[in-house]
């Protein structure tokens, strides 16, 4: 019983139960709950079954706010006997990030490479001989295909000098600057896209060295390979099923810094049909095998026209991707198999144009029913443990 003048008790069942509810809230950048993350402070229910949560965000101007408060104030207010809710947004103190950075990466907080051999995460690296085939646009939607299945994806845009994935996958401004990781001390968190993690350099790119240099970036090979690093090990981007890299073409700096980095990386390669292209891009595969790189298959892109007819125009030639499959298969010693053709496609490109990836815009159109079937078979092959040590001895 309360006098006048005398706040309502609280009650303890009811503020035990929209805790329970605040666990469903998931920071979608951190991809975790939030009760998990610390991020709950104080929750009281008063008899009248007023609910007020204590929220703390990571950082202060997290991008995430608006979201995350919404999400809570609908948990809570979900609660059988909640009659509103109130929320207190404050900001985690230095401490608390430092707890939060040790509990996300283990202990010491210790930055680590987490993909490298050993690593459960299927690591896949996308290459090609040459630039213009489409490779960023294939890598893109084979992320956003998995993701859709489920599966828990990331993506590193590791084509510096001609870094397209935020644009692909809709992560820009009206101007077309692309979106901006949040930092927790020196943690990275990923932008999301379509469920996908995502990390490029261009989100790095400062908007008037940008405006001034067309977003040009112009360094050498230590510079990359130190960026490359930096993306491996300071960029949180939790447990992931599936690790995808979008390389630059060729065979250059990069690459190699991919194979010294992650040798245990399935490649995949990808071509067009005409015999000049699927040269250059038996090249690529050949250095991965040299850095100890397993060739996962060969995506052919461009592979042929459907004109309105009915018939199949095959204006970039027939055969390319056949033809490098089977090459790297006789050096490989072990199959490489050609794991779709994917015909040209005006949605495809559209799609990547708009930041709205063909596999959801147009899942019924014939490139993206290609890469959706390699999608398909990549999410088949789960989280192996084969070959692997699990460091378990006999008692």
């Amino acid at each position: 019983m309360t006098g006048p003048g005398t706040a309502p008790a609280p009650v303890p069942d009811l503020a035990a139960a929209v805790r329970t509810a605040l666990g469903r809230v998931i920071d979608p950048e951190i991809r975790k709950p939030i009760t998990e993350l610390d991020m709950v402070g104080g929750v009281d229910v008063t008899a009248e079954g007023a609910a007020s949560v204590a929220l703390k965000l990571t950082i202060v101007g997290c991008p995430a706010a608006a979201t995350i408060e919404r999400d809570v104030r609908d948990a809570a207010g979900s609660v059988p006997g909640v009659t509103g809710v109130s929320v207190d947004v404050s900001v985690m103190t230095k401490e608390e990030r430092s707890a939060l950075t040790e509990r996300l990466r283990g202990p010491g907080g210790a930055r680590t490479m987490p993909f490298g051999p050993g690593s459960l995460t299927r690591v896949y690296a996308v290459t090609s001989g040459k630039g213009g085939v489409g490779k960023s646009t294939l890598t893109a939607n084979l992320a956003v295909a998995l993701a859709a299945r489920g599966l828990s994806v990331g993506l590193v845009d590791a084509d510096v000098y001609g870094f397209s994935i935020p644009g692909i996958l809709g992560l820009v401004d009206h101007a077309g600057a692309a979106a901006r990781p949040t930092r927790v001390d020196d943690m990275i968190l990923p932008p999301v896209a379509h469920g996908v993690k995502v990390i490029s350099i261009g989100m790095f790119i400062d908007p008037e060295q940008a405006s001034a240099t067309g977003g040009a970036v112009a360094w050498r090979g230590p510079m990359l390979h130190r960026t490359i690093t930096q993306f491996l090990t300071d960029v949180y981007f939790g447990d992931l099923d599936v690790l995808l890299l979008d390389l630059p073409p060729g065979t250059g700096d990069v690459a190699i810094s991919i194979g010294q980095l992650l040798p245990n990386a399935d490649v995949i390669v990808l071509t067009t049909p005409q015999a000049a292209a699927a040269d250059v891009a038996e090249r690529s595969g050949l250095v991965a095998m040299q850095t100890g790189q397993n060739v996962y298959g060969v995506i052919e892109n461009m592979a042929g026209f459907a004109a309105p007819d009915g018939t199949v125009l095959d204006i970039f030639g027939a055969g390319g991707g056949r033809e490098v499959a089977d090459r790297l298969t006789a050096r490989q010693g072990s199959d490489v198999p050609l794991l779709a053709s994917v015909p040209i496609s005006v949605a495809l490109r559209s799609g990547g144009d708009a930041g709205a990836p063909v596999v959801l815009a147009d899942p019924a159109d014939p490139a993206s029913l290609a890469i959706s079937s390699v999608a398909e078979k990549m999410a088949r092959r789960g989280r192996g443990l084969a070959g692997r040590k699990l460091g378990l001895a006999p008692a």
